[in-house]
């Protein structure tokens, strides 16, 4: 009797412990995506890495979202603790651009996480083998107002394109895909993380050129643009396609409020990159986040417990 009521004792004790544990925890909300995109399973993954590698320190949980701009809002405000944006969402909001009405200037970057590559496809029958080629061609550049369309309508002025010497079709990805198929139009360009479904459907089905972004017009970019990074699609990762890809990307970033307390920053940050690994297994785009490129196009201030960490390890001076 007398052991069976130590056990318990020493059961309610863990109990208790594991309780006064969990309480201080500090518990935190991501902002992640749509639930069919890529942020909201990745914001799930790396949330559960930070409650389970941070020693009881952090408790996060993944809220799906309408992404990017409500994501930044929702940062500025307060009202999540985290959140993945792209960073060029991000240097528009912070700075008061289109398609924001007013500056952003709450928000700091803790960390990039993953590339989102310009892919330029062309029609093997096109003829098209440069991005200045698409002269006089059908070219879809995303739908009418998206991020995707803004990428387009700032690298072609460097190609001497421009919406009235091509055939701008405003489409999203799938039906781009579908017109493409079709041959109803010559190229296209996606701002999407690798690889995507739809150009590895169209991979299977047809010859397509991989139009390279590189050179000095590729530096004149990203001198004017410094959120876009110079960038490759690895090789092999659509079919036909044996040889890396030069060409830009935009950033996904893990951002926060100033006023987390630095403490809080700091773990995070750490947390992240020291247990990577296990972001990895759990999403493969965890794979691609790096302590090296952790600054990679991110034009927003750092926030500065995310900054002790990165210039602790050499990335930021």
């Amino acid at each position: 009797m007398k052991r069976i009521c130590m056990l318990a004792l020493s059961a309610a004790l863990i109990l208790a412990a594991a309780a006064a544990f969990a309480a201080d925890a500090k518990r935190l909300t991501m902002a992640t995506g749509g639930t069919s995109g890529v942020y909201f399973p990745l914001g799930g993954a790396i949330s559960q890495v930070l409650s389970s590698k941070s020693d009881g320190a952090l408790s996060v949980t993944a809220q799906a979202t309408g992404a990017s701009g409500e994501n930044m809002r929702l940062t500025q405000a307060n009202e999540v603790d985290l959140a993945i944006v792209q960073n060029d969402v991000a240097h528009a909001a912070y700075n008061g651009l289109e398609p924001f009405k007013k500056k952003l200037g709450d928000v700091r970057a803790i960390a990039r996480l993953y590339p989102e590559y310009l892919h330029v496809v062309a029609g093997k029958e096109s003829g098209v083998k440069a991005l200045g080629d698409f002269k006089g061609k059908k070219v879809s550049v995303g739908a009418r107002g998206s991020g995707n369309e803004v990428n387009c309508r700032q690298m072609f002025g460097f190609y001497g394109l421009d919406y009235n010497n091509i055939k701008p079709i405003f489409l999203p990805y799938g039906e781009t895909a579908d017109q493409f198929k079709d041959r109803a139009i010559d190229g296209f360009v996606f701002t999407i993380g690798t690889p995507n479904p739809a150009i590895q459907d169209i991979t299977t089905a047809q010859e397509v050129v991989f139009v390279p972004l590189d050179g000095a017009k590729s530096d004149e970019i990203v001198a004017k643009f410094p959120y876009l990074v110079k960038d490759a699609i690895p090789a092999n990762t659509y079919r036909g396609q044996t040889q890396p890809v030069p060409t830009l990307s935009v950033q996904a970033i893990l951002v926060v409020n100033k006023d987390m307390p630095d403490d809080v920053a700091y773990t995070i940050t750490k947390t992240l990159f020291e247990n990577v690994d296990a972001v990895a297994k759990a999403h493969n785009k965890g794979a691609e986040i790096t302590l090296k490129q952790a600054a990679d196009g991110v034009t927003i201030p750092f926030h500065p417990g995310a900054a002790k960490f990165l210039k602790e390890k050499g990335v930021l001076k």
